[in-house]
């Protein structure tokens, strides 16, 4: 491995972009590939735990120059409207992606990475170097390559990963919208196939983001339809966008999102956050797992560089087994839930347990949430 080819990371979204602001805070050479312009929007909760902010604190990345909002509460309701409240163990913020990842972006370019808008169409592993193709007939030469991608690519039907073969029967739908809302507090309500997540981000703006199964969703002509038609039986949910005014012109939508498992190393890339695996968005955490996600990559491969890991077999198993040690547990009880909530009758007992037994949810809590992600120095 010829760490001193630099790095490509493919995907410039949080983890990609947290990425290269840690390797090029230890002196990596980093050449990111996003095709998106910044700022830009994208379907998201837009909810991130605190768990991270020791991490940012070292990466010299003051996120309150955003105004994000302080999140310390959290209020979750079933399909029919019974709601239960408790404190989050360790709270969070809420702040736009339209906002953090072109803040991510700028400190990236400081940091003196190379930023490079184009499509990537192929990634060749030969001869341990690998030569990234982009669409506009360039190609990068580099040791590692970080596939930071997102939920789902073009590069993973190339890279023929087996989750793209199977049909995901997950609609995401997300919105910014004009209503009262309180700063300090997330919202998760359930509906008939589906979970929807509100909170406020910076500027007094509220972020409603929802996944939907694709089977609950067929049976209607459009999103208008279908949000009036079943979203809204929630009667928490029918009271927020009865009193909301979208500030987008037209929702933004994601299908076939899959929370499968995925393999964290295909071809010899290095994959993070979404695309190393995504958590439901029922847990609150896919932003903070993204980025602790790019820390822990990181380190790793510092330490190659550095010799303490003599080989690239060494570093794709030492990257899996701190993966599975902070991702897998958590993952696992995403998934869970999940399929409980999507079981009318199981939901419904789950919740009648949680309000008899209200310290049960924030236990829930922690275990899709990790401990404070501090730096090893």
């Amino acid at each position: 491995m010829d760490v001193s080819k630099g790095i490509t990371i493919v995907g410039g979204g949080l983890a990609g972009l947290t990425a290269a602001i840690h390797l090029s805070k230890i002196g990596l050479k980093v050449i990111l590939i996003e095709k998106n312009e910044y700022p830009k929007h994208k379907v998201c909760g837009e909810y991130i735990s605190n768990e991270i902010v020791p991490y940012l604190d070292w990466l010299s990345l003051d996120i309150s120059e955003l105004n994000p909002t302080q999140i310390s509460k959290l209020e979750f309701s079933t399909a029919d409207g019974k709601m239960i409240h408790c404190d989050l163990p360790l709270g969070g913020f809420g702040v736009s992606r339209y906002a953090l990842d072109a803040f991510l972006y700028q400190k990236a370019v400081q940091n003196g990475c190379e930023i490079i808008q184009d499509n990537v169409d192929a990634i060749v592993f030969e001869n341990d170097v690998f030569t990234v193709y982009t669409s506009n007939n360039r190609k990068f030469v580099s040791g590692i390559v970080i596939g930071a991608y997102g939920k789902r690519s073009n590069i993973d039907q190339k890279l023929k990963r087996e989750f793209v073969g199977k049909k995901s029967d997950w609609l995401a739908v997300k919105a910014h919208y004009s209503v009262g809302f309180p700063d300090d507090l997330v919202g998760l309500h359930n509906f008939e196939g589906g979970y929807c997540g509100v909170s406020k981000v910076e500027n007094n703006v509220v972020n409603i983001c929802y996944l939907a199964s694709y089977a609950s969703f067929k049976k209607y002509k459009n999103i208008e339809d279908f949000q009036s038609q079943i979203v809204v039986k929630n009667p928490h949910l029918k009271e927020i966008f009865e009193t909301s005014k979208m500030l987008f012109e037209t929702p933004l939508t994601i299908s076939q999102v899959s929370f499968d498992k995925k393999k964290l190393i295909e071809s010899h890339i290095l994959m993070i956050g979404d695309t190393a695996g995504l958590i439901h968005p029922l847990c609150g955490n896919g932003m903070a797992m993204a980025i602790h996600s790019a820390k822990i990559l990181s380190e790793l491969i510092e330490k190659r560089c550095n010799n303490e890991i003599k080989s690239r077999e060494k570093l794709e198993n030492s990257y899996l087994c701190e993966w599975n040690s902070n991702f897998k547990n958590r993952l696992r009880m995403g998934r869970f839930l999940a399929f409980i909530l999507q079981k009318h009758k199981a939901s419904v007992f789950l919740m009648k347990i949680m309000i008899k037994f209200p310290k049960l949810l924030p236990i829930i809590i922690k275990r899709t949430h990790g401990q404070l992600v501090t730096m090893n120095d």
